[in-house]
């Protein structure tokens, strides 16, 4: 390296972004991750131990997966050379590769390739690094915020372990934004910055686990906010609000704000206004409310307030919860409004819920025994002991039913389950009508 390169190569780590001088050297300096890079864990003992396979990152923006290939950068022992898929071509392959084959030729030394953004290579990309990853001549690890088993080649994955990393909690994030105001050597403490306490509360919040927008937000504010009389430069909670580009919504999740907004919301599916639904639906959104928290709510209701009703609003909400745990935002609100607009304008039934709520108080006020008839016969001495004796096999009779009683004796004609006159229910009022109607 020549004099200007050294000149240029310090002047950009200067002047790098926040979020990127700030990223972790080691990996006692990681925040968050810990169900991968635990000190008990796989990967926490590999890095340790500079004894790598093939690896792939996957997660979110903001998670940590350039983070973790820096700190296996700085601590081991191999070459350690990486290209971006976005911008990278054939010929920076092949130049990696030949470096590669060089360092173990001549000195023994492993080469570690970090391909940022992976799955921007096409098939023909991933094929050619195929055979080097297979003979040892690289270590690959490659980041993505796309599913691997859908945009990484077979080959390579069958070659590789792949750590899922997650949005990083409230409380790494907060720790991060403290970090990096007050941090003198790579972070804004030179320029006498402090954050209030409710603007660092919201930034970890309004992040949706990603570092990096939280980062970004904190330096704008610094650079661009003028210090008070005190020369002390504040980033208040209307600063945060501004440098991320959001307004402040007044929603606590841990708070008041938080649980009204979500029973607006399900009393507005409930209450068959799909207008209020996704109104309350984008509010939470916006305050960075959990999709899977979300997902799960509507899932409730479909089955509480929706019911037989409409069977398949049940089958539509789960379907929207798998669906927002593999997709992620932003696209996931498309996925959710689309959920909880089906339960809001689904025929309604509670019979289900009362049906459940009835039968657990019998259970725990009627002691009852299952009638003999019902009984296993299979086992030794069943019959001797009178189980199954009796039974009639519904499929004997006609409508394939029989009159005969299930309900133990102590509950001999109750009824717990009431059809409601809505949606599907009705054709199952019409059905147990016609089935005792002889």
């Amino acid at each position: 390296m020549d004099l200007f390169e050294y000149a240029r190569t310090k002047t950009m780590k200067n002047e790098a972004p926040l979020a990127s001088r700030m990223r972790p050297r080691t990996l006692e300096e990681v925040v968050g991750q810990r169900h991968i890079i635990g000190k008990d864990k796989l990967l926490y003992r590999a890095i340790s131990a500079d004894k790598l396979s093939s690896l792939i990152f996957y997660g979110p923006p903001g998670t940590g997966k350039t983070t973790l290939a820096k700190v296996i950068a700085n601590t081991t022992s191999a070459e350690f050379m990486q290209i971006n898929a976005t911008v990278a071509g054939k010929k920076d392959m092949e130049e990696v590769v030949k470096a590669a084959k060089d360092n173990l030729g001549m000195y023994g030394k492993k080469t570690i390739l970090f391909v940022d953004e992976i799955h921007r290579f096409n098939k023909g990309q991933q094929d050619y690094l195929l055979p080097f990853v297979e003979d040892g001549t690289l270590v690959l690890i490659g980041a993505t915020t796309e599913n691997p088993y859908f945009e990484v080649n077979g080959a390579l994955l069958s070659r590789s372990v792949i750590f899922e990393l997650k949005p990083l909690a409230k409380e790494d994030v907060r720790t991060l934004i403290e970090r990096a105001v007050y941090d003198t050597e790579r972070g804004m403490g030179a320029y006498r910055a402090a954050i209030d306490e409710d603007a660092v509360e919201f930034l970890a919040d309004i992040a949706g686990g990603d570092a990096r927008a939280a980062l970004n937000a904190v330096e704008l504010g610094v650079l661009t906010t003028s210090p008070g009389a005190d020369g002390v430069i504040h980033i208040t909670l209307e600063v945060a609000s501004e440098c991320i580009q959001k307004r402040v919504v007044r929603y606590d999740k841990d708070g008041d704000n938080h649980y009204d907004t979500v029973s607006a919301f399900i009393k507005s599916m409930r209450g068959s206004d799909p207008d209020a639904a996704v109104y309350y639906l984008a509010r939470m959104l916006y305050a960075g409310e959990s999709v899977t928290f979300i997902a799960r709510r509507i899932m409730i209701c479909a089955s509480e307030d929706v019911g037989n009703a409409d069977p398949q609003a049940l089958q539509v909400a789960v379907a929207a919860s798998q669906a927002v745990e593999r997709i992620g935002m932003p696209e996931a609100q498309l996925i959710l409004a689309q959920a909880a607009l089906y339960v809001a304008t689904a025929p309604k039934s509670n019979s289900a819920t009362n049906a459940i709520a009835a039968a657990m108080r019998a259970v725990q006020e009627t002691p009852a025994a299952v009638p003999a008839h019902l009984s296993d016969s299979h086992y030794k001495s069943a019959q001797k002991l009178g189980r199954g004796i009796g039974y009639e096999y519904a499929h004997d009779y006609p409508k394939h039913f029989s009159h005969q009683q299930y309900l133990p004796d102590a509950l001999a004609g109750r009824r717990f389950y009431e059809p409601s006159g809505n949606g599907y229910e009705q054709t199952i009022r019409r059905y147990l009508d016609w089935l005792h109607e002889d």
